[in-house]
């Protein structure tokens, strides 16, 4: 029984930053139907230059927002320089591409300015030591404040979505940018500001997953990105409170199977339920099915 609590456990922690990533790829597609899926590399830049401003001297706090700051405007660029070229493109793809591309591009980055080992990442929030007991299993206080922080954002995110009028025209653009347009909703800074929140969120999320680890480096990021797209579409994309369930199920089914089956089969099992609610229920557990007017 405690074995089994203590693979729950871990998988509730690694499922909880999957949740944190799937959230943010939900933000750009509210607004455009589109992810990033760069959001790996945002990550990882987040995390490695506040671990080297705060290895050369720069307060944690004033580093931290330094890399947000350079965050918000590289999700700029990519909005206004790769995402949008593509979608005045009809019916075109050419996002999912030109995303991953700028992801490959600020790895590059980081490998050439930043070195391409791993960076020691400093304890910002909680150490390595901090935990806290449940039923005689212990639980990384690190961990705990990112399940925290993705409950909390479904939650904010369900209420600015519902009860604001920012949440129904951003809905309202998702729909048809065009009629939104001409009802007066101002498209364009309602996409940007989507683009920059799923950055700052990919930046504030790396943070946290990098203080796990302790280390960071060009690589971190990238599959972890892969596994919040899982996680997503599990949950629905689109859905917020589908992304928390939808992450939280992968880590908590991938722990189970690497504990009790194979540790080998603890990745491949994302893949495979990728392909079964593909086949059983392609909208998602929370998704709705759109019907599309021709």
């Amino acid at each position: 029984m405690e074995d089994a609590l203590t693979l729950v456990l871990a998988g509730v922690s690694v499922g909880s930053v999957y949740a944190l990533i799937a959230i943010g790829l939900n933000l750009t597609y509210w607004t455009t139907r589109t992810m990033n899926f760069g959001q790996g590399s945002v990550m990882m830049l987040g995390a490695m230059m506040t671990a080297v401003l705060v290895a050369g001297g720069v307060i944690d706090a004033l580093a931290a927002l330094i890399s947000l700051m350079v965050i918000a405007v590289i999700m700029v660029f990519t909005e206004v320089f790769t995402v949008r070229p593509a979608l005045k493109i009809g019916g075109s793809m050419g996002w999912a591409v030109s995303t991953l591309g700028v992801g490959i591009i600020l790895q590059g980055v980081a490998a050439k300015y930043f070195g391409s080992q791993a960076v020691a990442f400093p304890d910002m929030v909680f150490s390595a030591q901090d935990y806290v007991e449940v039923f005689g299993v212990r639980f990384a206080l690190q961990y705990l404040a990112i399940l925290v922080l993705s409950v909390a954002l479904v939650a904010l995110l369900e209420l600015l979505l519902r009860r604001t009028v920012w949440g129904r025209a951003m809905r309202a653009v998702s729909m048809d940018a065009d009629l939104a347009a001409v009802a007066g909703i101002p498209v364009r800074p309602i996409v940007l500001g989507s683009y920059i929140a799923s950055g700052l969120l990919a930046g504030v999320a790396g943070m946290l997953i990098a203080q796990t680890g302790g280390t960071v480096d060009p690589a971190f990021g990238f599959d972890l990105m892969i596994f919040g797209f899982v996680a997503a579409v599990l949950g629905g994309i689109g859905s917020s409170s589908g992304a928390l369930v939808g992450g939280l199920a992968l880590g908590v089914i991938e722990k189970l199977v690497g504990g009790y089956i194979s540790t080998a089969a603890a990745h491949g099992i994302a893949f495979a339920l990728l392909v079964v609610v593909l086949v059983a229920r392609p909208q998602g557990l929370f998704g709705q099915r759109e019907v599309v007017k021709v």
